[in-house]
């Protein structure tokens, strides 16, 4: 059954992700695409859109993949299996104990966690890079550039760096989506 398929996938996604929702997406992306729930291309559109809308990114994925597989039941019970194991985690360590952090034990695991959630950010990003701009789906896959993405890319990367440089802050993200999103209008509509 298709809901129960959803909750466990998702609760098994909350339960072993560490480093929030930009570390959960490679093991989403492993799951939806092994259960072929979606294809790379709508996963990466699904991405995407779950960064550009309000929420965590997580929970914003776990939701439209349950939508795309069980409507409004399916989206529920996705967004529930991934938001559950961190509301239970989080609420036993509020509970039983005060100032958590300062045990040498949680402070040596949450070290040796770190490294992994930075690799985990950083593949999915290689990944995202590599199928956006280069079609590259896997290692037998010849390199094709898209070039139209690469112009977006660049423009959003120019205007970020120049931004911080004359205004010695970041631009806000939310204007850098508002570009790319005009930018792949105009250029993708050509």
């Amino acid at each position: 059954m298709i809901y129960l398929e959803l909750f466990l996938t998702f609760l098994q996604i909350g339960a072993v992700s560490f480093g929030g929702g930009y570390g959960m997406i490679s093991l989403i992306r492993e799951k939806v695409l092994m259960h072929g729930w979606l294809t790379e291309e709508e996963l990466l559109n699904m991405i995407a859109v779950s960064e550009a809308t309000p929420g965590p990114i997580a929970v914003n994925m776990a939701t439209f993949v349950g939508s795309t597989q069980g409507g409004i039941l399916g989206s529920f019970l996705a967004t529930l299996g991934v938001v559950l194991p961190s509301f239970i985690i989080i609420l036993i360590i509020a509970a039983l104990i005060r100032n958590f952090l300062k045990y040498k034990g949680v402070q040596m695991f949450l070290g040796g966690i770190r490294p992994c959630v930075v690799g985990l950010i950083l593949a999915t990003a290689i990944t995202m890079l590599m199928s956006t701009l280069f079609a590259f789906k896997n290692i037998d896959s010849t390199p094709i550039p898209d070039i139209k993405g690469l112009i977006i890319f660049a423009v959003i990367a120019l205007t970020a760096v120049i931004s911080k440089k004359i205004r010695k802050k970041p631009t806000s993200p939310i204007l850098l989506i508002l570009i790319s999103a005009g930018l792949g209008m105009a250029l993708y509509s050509i």
